[in-house]
C-alpha cells in the first residue's frame, strides 16, 4: 500500500520548534525517486504549499513566509522527510501534510498549533 504518515505535530509557544516526520511506504525514497513537498492548510483558508525537496536532498525552496525559520530535509535510507520548524509564529498554525510528486500521493496531515 502506497501511503505517507506524518508525525510530530503538537502545540507550542511562540518562538519555539517542532519537527515534523514524513515517513513513505509502498514506494522508496532513494535519489532519483521523487520530490517531495510539504504544504498546510489554516482554518478557513486553502492549502498553500511550504517547502520542497529534490530526490536527491540537493535543491530545496521554501515560500517567503517561512524562509529563515524552517528546513527540509530527508533521509532516504528512512524512507523519511522532515521538516524542522524553528520560530514559530501562531499564523504558522495549521495541519501540515506531506506530498509526494511521483506517485501522486498525500499523507494525513499533522496538526501544528503555536499559542502567543
Amino acid at each position: 500500500q502506497v501511503q505517507l504518515v506524518e508525525s510530530g505535530g503538537g502545540l507550542v509557544q511562540s518562538g519555539g520548534s517542532l519537527k515534523l516526520s514524513c515517513t513513505a511506504s509502498g514506494f522508496p525514497l532513494g535519489t532519483g525517486s521523487t520530490g517531495m513537498s510539504g504544504y498546510r492548510q489554516a482554518p478557513g483558508k486553502e492549502r498553500e504549499f511550504v517547502a520542497y525537496i529534490n530526490s536527491a536532498g540537493s535543491v530545496t525552496n521554501y515560500v517567503d513566509s517561512v524562509k529563515g525559520r524552517f528546513t527540509i530535509s530527508r533521509n532516504n535510507a528512512r524512507n523519511t522527510v522532515y521538516l524542522q520548524m524553528n520560530s514559530l509564529k501562531p499564523e504558522d498554525t495549521a495541519v501540515y501534510f506531506c506530498k509526494a510528486t511521483m506517485p501522486n500521493v498525500w499523507g494525513q496531515g499533522t496538526q501544528v498549533t503555536v499559542s502567543s
